[in-house]
């Protein structure tokens, strides 16, 4: 996935096969070392809504969960990004839904999920995709996470880097 502001983009979000393994869930770390989470989960997110995708976005912060609500609603001045919050009455119908919680069988049928603010859930490998969002404060968490998941068969792991220009890049 890239930045808006990114030439550099990543592969669709789908589920990754891998010769002779079947199946493997996929996880993308993106450590945000320049744009906070409100700025690049919308840029994914547009993404993810382009192939058609379902996403939930889990933030344990209210104070995060709303300043990604108001980021979807205007960052892109032309339009907005639907979306809404777990518990309330249309979250069976939003195509990005916005918690607080992790739940690995999300009320929006999301096949995607965003943990935007860096806390691992080891539900979230029954996605077909998973995108872990994290800065500085959880690099050490986010390379153990990195060495576990790297050691099994049954996960893809990838790294996004975003340069001093706000380009995504895929490497170490």
């Amino acid at each position: 996935m890239a930045c808006a502001c990114s030439t550099v983009t990543s592969p669709p979000a789908t589920k990754v096969e891998r010769k002779g393994r079947g199946s493997v869930a996929r996880v993308d770390f993106y450590r945000l070392t320049r744009d906070p989470v409100e700025r690049v989960l919308p840029a994914l997110a547009t993404r993810i809504l382009a192939n058609g995708d379902r996403l939930l976005v889990v933030a344990a912060s209210a104070m995060q969960r709303q300043a990604i609500d108001e980021a979807l609603w205007t960052l892109n001045r032309a339009s907005f990004l639907p979306h809404g919050h777990a518990g309330s009455p249309d979250e069976e119908i939003e195509p990005i839904l916005i918690s607080g919680a992790f739940d690995a069988a999300p009320p929006n049928r999301a096949t995607l999920v965003a943990l935007a603010d860096g806390e691992w859930h080891e539900g979230a490998l029954a996605f077909e995709r998973s995108f872990l969002l994290f800065d500085s404060s959880r690099i050490d968490d986010a390379r153990a996470l990195w060495r576990t998941l790297a050691a099994r068969a049954d996960v893809d792991n990838r790294f996004w880097k975003q340069d001093d220009e706000g380009r995504w890049s895929e490497g170490p």
